[in-house]
């Protein structure tokens, strides 16, 4: 054989090997790009499913009942018979299509009582309930006509409220609107001027006031009321709040006085907003005198009005805008509401409290000595008695 024929075949022989080994290469890639597609779908798959098992309260039903009912057969089909034939398999497979088939059925029996309600919640006709309720879906049902009840209650409070709010703005936004009209447009004398310019200054405080009681409660109500606490002397708390309140007191013709020593650590901006407030409604409310004291459990507001209407827990709410009736007079309770929560919320703040009493005034005690005989008065004066608002505070000394 001639040598170059040789060397044909051999380079032949070569080029083949070398094409079957490619073909054999792509060939194993092919088959594991497959198998990693056939291996991710099915891991896609059973991720899919069991997302939504977890999410489906009714797929987790199905699958409990039906493998509760599929597992007692198949143990008893593998007992029976070691080795699976047609008939077996078969069989496996109706018990299976079966146990999903009531497990699915069963489920939604079952769940039907809180489907129920899930659309009579999205219709607002849930109140009433159905004989047959399992005793869960009553006390959910229930639990629902609370929350609805409860939030119905604070909505009609904050309406109630901000209808009042207006009314408790617009009374000394128009004061100063007619007091400027009258002080910029008709002629007076210099007093009667300084006269307008005071009463505007005082409808402009009232006003100022009753917004940062606003800014105050919203602020309380949402969060922890921030303290700067440092040893303070109450009674210098309760004289600044005096002489703030002195040409108000002064102006009703009442006596406002500020007695008791003591001091404890807390925040005195605080604690005089506190006061304030307190004050405020008591120069509302009193007949003849207001009295601020410091004693050995903290400051107390005493004034001799006729008290509260209701309860403080009922009062003391940032968003009461119910009128009250006091002495046969109707108030407004939309800024004392203001007043009294901020106050309680501070005396917590401090680790005290905000409490309320009505006590009698003091009256002489002794025996009278022997052979006096004090004449009758011909009509007995009114008992007084004193509305007293306190403020408990730790660590309080002397």
């Amino acid at each position: 054989m001639h040598p170059q024929q040789v060397s044909l075949r051999g380079i032949d022989k070569i080029a083949k090997s070398c094409l079957t080994v490619r073909v054999l290469s792509e060939l194993s890639s092919y088959s594991d790009v497959v198998d990693l597609h056939v291996a991710t779908s099915e891991t896609v798959s059973r991720a899919a499913f069991v997302s939504l098992a977890r999410q489906t309260l009714r797929a987790q039903f199905t699958l409990l009942i039906s493998f509760l009912a599929f597992l007692p057969n198949l143990v008893l089909t593998l007992g029976s018979a070691p080795t699976l034939g047609w008939s077996q398999t078969l069989w496996i497979g109706v018990v299976a299509l079966v146990s999903a088939l009531s497990g699915y059925v069963l489920s939604g029996a079952l769940l039907r009582p809180l489907h129920r309600l899930e659309l009579e919640v999205g219709q607002g006709t849930f109140a009433q309930g159905h004989t047959d309720d399992p005793r869960e879906i009553r006390a959910l049902r229930q639990a629902f006509s609370s929350l609805i009840t409860r939030l119905s209650t604070e909505q009609s409070r904050r309406n109630a409220f901000m209808a009042t709010l207006v009314h408790d703005l617009k009374t000394p936004l128009i004061a100063t609107s007619h007091l400027t009209r009258a002080l910029t447009e008709w002629p007076m004398p210099d007093a009667e001027r300084r006269e307008v310019g005071s009463q505007m200054q005082a409808e402009t405080a009232r006003l100022l006031t009753l917004v940062g009681q606003m800014a105050d409660a919203h602020r309380f109500e949402r969060e922890e009321v921030r303290l700067e606490r440092r040893p303070t002397a109450l009674g210098e708390v309760l004289g600044n709040v005096a002489r703030r309140l002195e040409p108000q007191a002064r102006a009703r013709g009442l006596r406002l006085s500020v007695s008791g020593t003591g001091t404890a650590p807390v925040d005195p901006a605080a604690l005089e907003r506190a006061v304030g407030n307190l004050a405020d409604n008591a120069l509302r409310y009193a007949t003849g005198e207001v009295r601020l004291r410091v004693t050995p459990g903290g400051v107390q507001v005493q004034d001799d009005g006729p008290g509260l209407s209701a309860e403080l827990a009922d009062l003391a709410q940032p968003f009461n805008a119910q009128p009250t009736t006091i002495a046969g007079q109707q108030y407004t309770a939309g800024s004392a509401g203001l007043g009294l929560f901020i106050a309680r919320r501070i005396s917590e703040a401090h680790g005290g409290e905000l409490t309320y009493h009505r006590t009698p005034a003091a009256l002489p005690t002794g025996s009278p000595p022997p052979g006096f005989n004090p004449p009758l008065p011909s009509a007995s004066p009114p008992a007084r008695t004193w509305t007293t608002f306190t403020i408990t505070l730790p660590e309080v000394t002397a």
